[in-house]
Parts: C-alpha cells; sequence; structure tokens
C-alpha cells in the first residue's frame, strides 16, 4: 500500500460570484452602470460639499464663545445691530472680553480685466483681533495704513491675479467700493460660488470704504468668556440684558444658522435631487441585472430548493451578488470621481475634494441600492417550484 500527502482541499467559489461571473459581459455592464451611479452621486455631493463647505469658513474662524448678531440674521453680515449694545454686553459677568466684527459686501474691479464683481469684507480693530488664523493675526498691524488690505489666495481667479502679482513684489491699486486700495499682505481662507473671495481690513478703512455713519452698525460682537463661566448662564443673562432685536448665540450655533441658510438655498436642492436621481438610477441597473440572473437560472434555483436548499438560504445568494457588485462598481467609480474632482478645481479654483464624509456616504447608499435591488429581484426567485423541473 502506497500512502502519500492527502490531496489538499479544492477552493469552492461562493455561489453568487459564481452566479455573476458566468457571463462576464453582463458583469462588465453592470458594474460600469453601476459605476456612472456613483460618478453621478459623487458628483452631486462634491458640488454640494465645494458649494457650502466655504460657507462657514469665517464663522469658524471667529476667535469667540458667544456672538451677538440681530435676532433677524439669517446669516453672517446681512443684518446690523447697534454697537453701543456691545457695552453693554461686555459689563454682564461672565464675559472677559467684547469686539466689534464687520462683514460686508464691497463691489471689486478686476485690475487685469476691469470686470466688476464682489469680494467679502472682513473689518476688526487690529488692536482687537477677532479671527483665530495666525496669518491674519500675525499682519494686522500692514492694515492700521491708510487703504491696504490682507487678500485671501484662496479667491477666485475672477477676482484677478492678485497672488502672484504681490508675490512678484507689484503694488498693483485695485478699486474697491469706489476707492483705491493695495495689498498688505497675503493669508489663506477660502473662497465659495456665494464668496468669491475675502479681504481684511481695519475698522478704520472700513469706514472710508462704507462711510462714517457705519461705524454704529456692527455684524457681530465677538465675546470671550471669562474662566469658569459657565456658556448657558451668560447666554441667558445677555439675552435678559439685552434688547430683543439683539440674539445671543454659541459658536456652535453661529456656524448652524449659516451652513442652513445655505442649504436651503436652490442649488442646495438642485444638487440633493441630483443625488436622489443617481441613487434611483442605481437600483434600476442593479434589480435588472439581479432580474435577469435570477430569471436565466430559475431552475438552477429549483434544482436547489429541491435537493434541500431553503428559501432563506437562496434569497442570502441574491443579497450576496448585490454586495458584491455593490463594492467591485463602487471601486472605478470613486476612483474615476476623483479624477473629475481634480479636473473641476483646476477648471473653476473652487476647491472640489473628496471628502471622507463624501466617501463614506456613497459607499452606504451604494450597499443600500444593492440590497433594494435585491429586495425587489427576489420576488421572481420564490416562484422557483422543484416540480418545473422534475
Amino acid at each position: 500500500m502506497v500512502f502519500g500527502k492527502p490531496p489538499l482541499p479544492q477552493f469552492e467559489k461562493p455561489l453568487a460570484w459564481s452566479q455573476l461571473s458566468h457571463q462576464r459581459v453582463r458583469l462588465l455592464v453592470a458594474l460600469s452602470g453601476i459605476s456612472f451611479a456613483n460618478i453621478l452621486i459623487f458628483m452631486q455631493l462634491g458640488f454640494r460639499s465645494a458649494m457650502f463647505s466655504g460657507t462657514t469658513n469665517v464663522p469658524t474662524s471667529l476667535d469667540g464663545d458667544v456672538f451677538l448678531i440681530h435676532e433677524k440674521s439669517q446669516f453672517l453680515g446681512n443684518e446690523t445691530f447697534d454697537k453701543p449694545q456691545l457695552y453693554r454686553a461686555a459689563a454682564v459677568s461672565g464675559v472677559a472680553t467684547a469686539r466689534p466684527f464687520y462683514y460686508n459686501s464691497a463691489s471689486w474691479v478686476n485690475p487685469d480685466s476691469r470686470k466688476t464683481t464682489n469680494v467679502t469684507v472682513i473689518a476688526m480693530n487690529p488692536a482687537q483681533p477677532v479671527m483665530t488664523l495666525p496669518a491674519i493675526n500675525g499682519q494686522l498691524g500692514l492694515v492700521e495704513q491708510s487703504d491696504r488690505m490682507l487678500f485671501d489666495t484662496k479667491s477666485l481667479p475672477s477676482l484677478g491675479n492678485i497672488t502672484a502679482e504681490f508675490a512678484a513684489g507689484q503694488d498693483t491699486p485695485i478699486e474697491v467700493q469706489g476707492r483705491k486700495m493695495r495689498v498688505n499682505g497675503t493669508y489663506a481662507l477660502g473662497s465659495n460660488i456665494f464668496k468669491r473671495g475675502h479681504i481684511v481690513i481695519s475698522d478704520v478703512n472700513y469706514l472710508r470704504l462704507f462711510g462714517a455713519e457705519q461705524a454704529n452698525q456692527l455684524h457681530a460682537g465677538v465675546l470671550k468668556l471669562a474662566p469658569g463661566a459657565d456658556l448657558s448662564t451668560v447666554i441667558a443673562e445677555l439675552e435678559r440684558t439685552l434688547p430683543d432685536e439683539v440674539k445671543a448665540v454659541s459658536h456652535a450655533d453661529l456656524i448652524a444658522l449659516e451652513d442652513s441658510y445655505w442649504a436651503k438655498e436652490p442649488a442646495g436642492i438642485i444638487f440633493d435631487f441630483g443625488t436622489i436621481m443617481g441613487f434611483v438610477v442605481g437600483v434600476v441597473i442593479v434589480y435588472q441585472v439581479l432580474y435577469s440572473d435570477v430569471n436565466d437560472h430559475l431552475s438552477e434555483y429549483a434544482t436547489l430548493k429541491a435537493i434541500g436548499y431553503s428559501d432563506g438560504q437562496l434569497l442570502l445568494v441574491v443579497f450576496q451578488e448585490a454586495a458584491i457588485l455593490a463594492v467591485l462598481g463602487f471601486v472605478p467609480g470613486i476612483l474615476c470621481s476623483l479624477g473629475l474632482y481634480s479636473l473641476l478645481s483646476n477648471l473653476t479654483g473652487v476647491a472640489v475634494l473628496m471628502r471622507l464624509g463624501v466617501g463614506v456616504q456613497v459607499f452606504s447608499m451604494t450597499l443600500v441600492m444593492g440590497v433594494l435591488s435585491a429586495a425587489i429581484a427576489v420576488r421572481k426567485l420564490r416562484s422557483a417550484d422543484p416540480a418545473d423541473v422534475f
């Protein structure tokens, strides 16, 4: 008797993968369709992220614990309140400092094309900085000079080639709100479709641009609390002290206010609708693939029933097919989307980034897409009757 090594166990491909890979052309078409649906969703979410992520850059960068805004403010900068209310707030117990903040839109003439557009103006007292950005705070002395400003290097190209010209040492005069101004420094904050770019100026230069009557009209009051002061207690005391037209909000609430307003813009609704349509397209594609697969192999499924497979086991095979399609279709979808994001960033000057949250959201939607399609397709599987085969 000859003894030898026992034969190695043969790897058995999962039934779900065998079903899908049996017809390679159909599999490739299915993966292409799912990838296309993923790209649709990625582009809609990418556009939405690029459009709205920058809207909270300024509120997020403000250095405060509590903020005073007009009670009718829908977003930072659209309403003002009287400056004396800031002094009243400074006297409230628990408030360590109270600083004024101006945030307005001004006309801007592109020095290269001479086309007029808008720029967002951030103004403060250089002796009382209100931003957390070191690049701004370290250069506030430069904006104390008459008609001088700091320019945001992440502004859209429609404002002109300001960053490169400043780096090259060119002292180009720029017409802002009908007044000639010059760049004294740069910093990076960020822009979006609604805010083409930002400049930082002193409160004195702000009054030169918009008139002395604006001196007592603040867009926000930036309050820092004393160590150990309770946030909710101070806000409640401010609400009791200040008139009804002035509202005190936390930093988180200020950011949420900004985000909520811009999300309700028509563009946001359009992108949400586009995302839903991409999801529906994916469901239809996966359903067609799974339904065709089940229909073509109905007799085989009936045979499996006859040899003891339960309905649950067969349903699991279809759901596994859906999961395989979702994962394999997601990979080329995200790779193509990364390339398109980079292309759009270069063409528009607006950062379209693949954020982790967007990737997780699309992958989750792809899995749900597959499960939902499988749930619809398995209705055909329930009709597989062994009596039809034997």
